[in-house]
């Protein structure tokens, strides 16, 4: 689904990340993990295709994503940022029905039913059905949050790439979207989702890309990546961790260490 080799991004002229070879595969879900700036939503925007490469090739779908349309990648790709804008006066409903824009010619403003349908799924996907005529800048951090997740189901591009998330979200909602996405993952989409938590990473993730020192660190299973000579290296600080018998991965700051 896609493929990226020797891919290098520079942001405000300076490299942010070079040599990265990174493959995802329809059917899965990659966590991309790593300290602030190790260049996480620059290199999810280089494959939403908002971010133009600095080197290296970008393919999508066996097509190179340079030659793709806007509307041919808003069919492919879908990306929800961890800060989205705030349209003014749409209401919930509105918000969801612009991820079917890419399946519509630009002279048709009218949806269609297979629009409306999809609007309607996503918005029962996320619990947002009873919310649906509130105005979108009434609402809270949280619930902005699963809007865009909302919009990004009612696109239903095969690929779907989240900057966090999990941000503004209580426990409860967190597991949710993260259950949301692995039930979207199950029916063959392939997923890309950046997480500052560890565990929910190696809980909900197939594989883990760890980004530090402006490249790839390591991308593999939960089990291998998080490695805690590894982790130390990334984040600067002790972090330790443990396997659990039935496979689960467990990470947490070594305070024993840092005393």
């Amino acid at each position: 689904m896609i493929a990226m080799r020797d891919v290098a991004l520079a942001y405000g002229g300076c490299r942010v990340l070079e040599h990265v070879d990174l493959e995802v595969r329809a059917g899965e879900l990659l966590a991309l993990v790593g300290p602030n700036g190790a260049g996480k939503s620059t290199l999810l925007r280089s494959i939403a295709g908002t971010m133009p490469l600095d080197g290296g090739s970008l393919i999508v779908a066996e097509r190179a994503l340079a030659t793709l349309s806007a509307r041919e990648r808003g069919r492919l790709v879908s990306l929800v940022e961890a800060e989205g804008p705030v349209p003014e006066g749409m209401t919930v409903g509105d918000v969801v029905a612009m991820g079917r824009l890419p399946f519509r010619a630009w002279w048709q403003w009218s949806s269609h039913d297979a629009d409306r349908a999809a609007v309607d799924a996503a918005l029962e996907r996320l619990g947002l059905t009873a919310m649906r005529a509130r105005l979108f800048g009434e609402l809270s951090s949280g619930e902005r949050q699963r809007v865009w997740i909302a919009l990004a189901v009612a696109q239903d591009a095969r690929l779907l790439l989240l900057d966090e998330p999990t941000s503004h979200l209580d426990l409860r909602h967190a597991y949710d979207a993260l259950t949301l996405v692995r039930s979207l993952v199950a029916d063959g989409h392939g997923a890309v989702v950046v997480l500052h938590d560890l565990n929910l990473a190696a809980a909900f993730a197939d594989r883990i890309a760890l980004l530090g020192a402006r490249t790839l660190l390591a991308c593999g299973p939960p089990s291998t990546v998080l490695e805690e000579a590894r982790l130390r290296s990334a984040y600067g600080i002790p972090i330790a961790v443990r396997h659990e018998p039935d496979g689960r991965v467990v990470t947490f700051v070594d305070r024993a260490v840092l005393r």
